[in-house]
């Protein structure tokens, strides 16, 4: 993904944002950041939902931004639409997932490496009573 592709008001923030400016972080991205905190234990949100809760941006700039500064909150609970483990997290988050009682579908013992997804339909979170009045 290439910062070209975020929001037009969030690239010039991400400019400033470079290790030049490391302890700045961008308005979009702290708003993606709070979101992330907001996602109960055992719940999840999708890239695109949070985008779409935001009213601003699309998965692509939710996952650079939590891929730059998602380290500093839950980040295992903002996930892929199809409920596909993060690639190269995937043991990480499981540990998350399971100490958190996060609803997986177990892998077929066709599937290549035999990882869980998460279950989307009973995991997924949509910003319900604890999220009001947040923007």
């Amino acid at each position: 993904m290439s910062e070209e592709s975020l929001p037009d008001d969030t690239r010039a923030e991400y400019d400033r944002a470079r290790p030049e400016h490391a302890d700045t972080l961008p308005e979009y991205a702290e708003r993606v950041l709070e979101v992330a905190d907001l996602i109960p234990p055992g719940r999840v949100m999708t890239y695109g939902d949070v985008a779409e809760w935001l009213e601003q941006g699309g998965p692509r700039q939710v996952g650079r931004v939590m891929a730059l500064y998602g380290g500093a909150v839950p980040w295992w609970r903002v996930v892929r639409a199809d409920g596909a483990l993060l690639p190269g997290h995937e043991l990480r988050a499981l540990e998350h997932y399971r100490a958190e009682s996060t609803p997986l579908k177990e892998a077929s013992r066709a599937a290549e490496g035999h990882m869980p997804r998460l279950d989307m339909r009973r995991a997924r979170w949509d910003g319900g009573e604890r999220a009001q009045g947040h923007t």
